[in-house]
């Protein structure tokens, strides 16, 4: 009876203990348990607020408010400095799915060190989370899509993989401690119009749904693990994305056995509504997207699913779903160890001092040389390291914006092709010109050729110039990115100013507009002021925030979370006419003050000045030279995510022409009068057609936008410094009127599968400063059995005297009547010593071998079919080898 006694008691004292620990505080039970336990203590409303990105607090459970949006496309994104790698749609010129999971792998370790030192400071604002919204993976079907940067190009399977390999990189190895969560977004068929986005609906044909638009997003859901996905602003037959069932339910959980979180596009519960009209409210939006499969509605400033409470009580919706959103999103939480304080990760220890670190940047420029794209070379390059003279032109040859992409971090020390080629050719003389703008009616920054010797630069660490300047440097020019950060480690303090003092010599007589822009804050509201002083007399001064928004104007609306900050106000750039009728030295002040919030920071001097006097400039360079550096292209400004832009070329964001401006032609044209070899450096977000380039250039190199270490890269590409080895993850096109309508969802005409005209470059183009032999193509079987996989062996040999990388690259022709033209199947990026040869074997696994028929089935078809490997394209290149195979039966494979 005793020992009864003390058993009963001893079972008493482990359950009271167990009581005093409720599971969601015990770290040893898996992230589910623990999600399901905390979820079923909060109250209704509790819940439904929990549904939103500014998710508020819960005291009484230890909770603090977290806001979900955090973005790393190509970096961590909008928290201060950060080792900003080339763009997305550079990432997947690489061909190489390791390099794209390194960048995850540093985006994450940098992503960690901001969290832990934004906990320190008790900081829980929106970018300094761990779910981050990248990749996007939508397939880039028309050049004209100003988004199409941010994408991996416009073929499925390199998309995928790429996609995986970024996915793999951001969560790690450990499912159950991710270092970060990744999503797949936009899910799904979205690719522009930009400006008409919340409105759009695709009635997209089941064949290119199942063949073009859901492939990548299958990808990094069955391959890459991936913890999130965002649903899309547009509607697919009728249903916004967000409520579509057969989008999130059909393939995403029931087909894909999707078990993560799914969040809104930005404001997309509300185009539920307003825009598709699939709902009379808020209210029943939300309730009709949580029963599809959203859990999470990103709304900014508008009420979303935090209606989901009221819903329940008036029977809308069962409080069951949303336990079920919940627990979904509070698993991440657990499993990323955001709750349960300093410990709960084994990931709390990274330190602040692994952001923007030197090995990171090591990385990505590792990452932008292998991005480089040579599209064309009559022999001009390498340069020859004996060159006198260099002309440097052109308006991206010095724009920081477009080093830097959309989406992006503050690059730190960012390096622009001029100050690149400068230190790579330390022997020549370097003639620099902007030579143009952008595009007719845009303005670009002043170049540093206007202010002389330079600039004398102050840094303050008050918001009014007073006291003593903390630092002082001589400046080139004035573009500076600050996002979220100080302007120099002597300030330490977000109330800060700075004061530029120097001379400026205008080109030419004539008028010229001066504009001072400011940082980007989104979504805070800074105090951001300035004064321009000319001759020593105060010309403008005032406010850079108080204009309107990019995306429209916002006002907070009733019910909003209240975790979200004011409504942020909008740039409002200053325009300050100059009219100089000599060309003498004229003393400038430009004084910039940023105070009131850590967000934003940064100034950009940019001017609209007379063409012809730009064009002088430049054609005088080209004189004086031994050859010429034409770097043209576009600017994130021009092309972007819903812009108000709106110009010859450009309308919102989107192209209308994807032809090159035409400052930039002329630019072109008119240094090429000179005589002298003209080099084009092509950077840009997407596909230009450069027509009159290809004829007249003597080379040709597609830089995309490359980040911190761009101007490196390209230095060393023309160099020879880095042999190129990119190839084009896009079609170039000839022409705008090759284009089908931009509305227009349907493949046909779309992309190297489907066209059937002639490209300027194809798809997977891409020289070298290296040639390559193929031998005979070997398979595994002659002949398989539907759903049996196949191996392609080749052997490739660099015949030539310097070592440079391969991408193989191997095309599937499958015997489907009416199939796509062909389709890539498999590739391999590989370095080669000058004559070594190497056995490289792809896998032809048994989905790339399928065909997907009209009524959507995908199937593996008996019959004849023609692979081809080599370096592009067949049509595009002689280094290939192809073979024919056979498959016997017929097998149906899964969406």
């Amino acid at each position: 009876m005793k020992r009864f006694s003390i058993a009963i008691l001893a079972f008493t004292t482990i359950s009271s203990l167990a009581q005093t620990k409720p599971a969601y505080l015990d770290s040893s039970l898996p992230a589910a348990t623990r999600a399901h336990d905390i979820v079923s203590r909060m109250t209704l409303d509790e819940k439904a607020a929990q549904l939103e990105d500014w998710a508020t607090a819960i005291p009484r459970l230890g909770v603090p408010d977290y806001q979900t949006w955090s973005e790393a496309l190509h970096g961590v994104a909008n928290s201060g400095h950060a080792t900003v790698f080339p763009q997305a749609i550079g990432m997947a010129a690489t061909w190489d799915p390791p390099i794209v999971q390194r960048m995850g792998d540093v985006i994450s370790t940098e992503g960690r060190a901001k969290y832990n030192e934004a906990q320190r400071e008790g900081n829980h604002r929106i970018f300094y989370g761990l779910t981050f919204w990248s990749p996007n993976i939508n397939i880039f079907r028309d050049p004209r899509w100003g988004r199409g940067q941010e994408t991996y190009g416009e073929d499925p399977f390199l998309t995928g993989h790429m996609g995986v390999a970024f996915i793999h990189g951001v969560q790690g190895d450990d499912p159950d401690h991710p270092k970060a969560v990744a999503t797949s977004k936009h899910f799904a068929v979205h690719s522009g119009p930009e400006s008409l986005r919340h409105v759009f609906n695709v009635d997209v044909s089941p064949r290119d749904l199942e063949e073009t638009y859901l492939p990548a997003f299958r990808s990094t859901v069955i391959d890459g693990h991936v913890k999130s996905v965002m649903c899309a602003y547009n509607a697919i037959d009728d249903t916004g994305a967000c409520a579509n069932t057969m989008l999130l339910k059909d393939h995403l959980r029931d087909a894909w056995g999707f078990k993560g979180f799914v969040v809104s596009d930005c404001a997309a519960i509300v185009d539920v509504t307003h825009g598709h009209h699939n709902a009379p409210d808020i209210l029943h939006a939300a309730a009709i997207s949580i029963k599809a499969g959203t859990d999470l509605s990103c709304s900014i400033w508008s009420p979303g699913f935090n209606t989901l409470a009221d819903a329940v009580r008036q029977g809308v919706v069962s409080e069951d779903l949303l336990t079920r959103s919940a627990e979904r999103l509070y698993t991440a939480r657990y499993q990323l160890g955001l709750l349960g304080g300093p410990g709960s990760s084994p990931y709390d220890t990274i330190p602040f001092s692994e952001n923007a670190s030197e090995p990171h940047r090591e990385v990505a420029l590792k990452a932008a040389e292998e991005s480089m794209v040579l599209l064309k070379n009559n022999g001009a390059l390498p340069l020859r390291k004996s060159l006198h003279s260099i002309a440097v032109v052109g308006p991206t040859a010095d724009l920081l914006t477009s080093l830097e992409g959309n989406y992006n971090g503050a690059a730190l020390n960012p390096v622009s092709p001029i100050d690149g080629i400068a230190k790579q050719f330390p022997g020549a003389t370097i003639h620099y010109a902007q030579g143009a703008t952008l595009a007719e009616g845009f303005s670009v920054p002043v170049p540093r050729t206007v202010f002389g010797s330079g600039l004398q630069t102050e840094f303050f660490d008050t918001p009014d110039w007073t006291g003593n300047p903390v630092a002082e440097k001589t400046e080139h020019e004035i573009q500076y990115d600050w996002r979220d950060d100080v302007p120099t480690p002597e300030v330490h303090s977000h109330n800060y100013s700075v004061r530029w003092t120097g001379n400026v010599s205008a080109p030419a007589a004539g008028k010229y507009t001066f504009i001072v822009e400011g940082g980007q804050n989104f979504p805070y509201s800074p105090k951001e002021a300035y004064r321009f002083s000319l001759d020593g007399k105060v010309l403008s001064e005032g406010d850079l925030n108080a204009g309107k928004l990019e995306m429209g104007s916002f006002t907070i609306a009733k019910g909003a979370s209240p975790t979200a900050p004011p409504v942020m106000t909008g740039s409002k750039p200053a325009k300050i006419e100059v009219t100089f009728t000599d060309t003498k030295p004229h003393t400038f002040r430009l004084e910039y003050s940023h105070s009131g919030d850590r967000a934003g920071g940064g100034v950009t001097l940019r001017w609209e000045a007379p063409p012809q006097a730009q064009l002088d400039e430049a054609i005088a360079a080209a004189k004086n030279s031994d050859v010429v550096l034409a770097f043209v292209g576009l600017s994130p400004q021009l092309e972007g995510e819903e812009m108000s832009i709106k110009i010859e070329g450009f309308s919102g964001g989107d192209r209308t022409s994807i032809e090159l401006p035409a400052s930039q032609r002329r630019l072109l044209e008119a240094v090429a009068t000179t005589g002298k070899p003209v080099i084009v450096i092509s950077m840009s977000g997407s596909a230009l057609a450069l027509s009159w380039a290809k004829e007249h250039a003597a080379a040709i190199l597609q830089a995309w936008y490359p980040g911190v270490e761009g101007g490196t890269a390209i230095a060393h590409t023309l160099a020879g410094v880095n042999n190129p080895a990119g190839r084009l993850p896009i079609t170039f096109y000839a022409s705008t009127s090759d284009l089908p309508p931009f509305t227009d969802y349907s493949m046909k005409e779309r992309t190297y599968r489907y066209y059937t005209g002639k490209p300027l470059w194809g798809f997977g183009y891409g020289l070298s400063y290296s040639s390559f032999r193929y031998g005979a193509v070997k398979l595994s079987a002659a002949s398989v059995q539907a759903g049996q996989p196949l191996t392609a062996t080749v052997t490739v040999t660099n015949n030539s005297s310097r070592t440079g990388d391969e991408v193989v690259e191997a095309y599937l022709k499958t015997p489907q009547p009416n199939g796509p033209v062909h389709s890539l199947a498999g590739f391999q990026r590989v370095t080669l010593n000058p004559g070594e040869s190497r056995e490289v074997t792809l896998e032809l696994p048994p989905r790339a071998l399928s065909s997907v028929d009209d009524q959507g089935q995908r199937t593996i078809l008996p019959g004849t079919y023609h692979l081809s490997v080599g370096s592009s394209q067949p049509a595009e290149t002689p280094n290939h080898s192809e073979i024919d195979f056979n498959i016997s039966g017929t097998t149906n494979l899964p969406k």
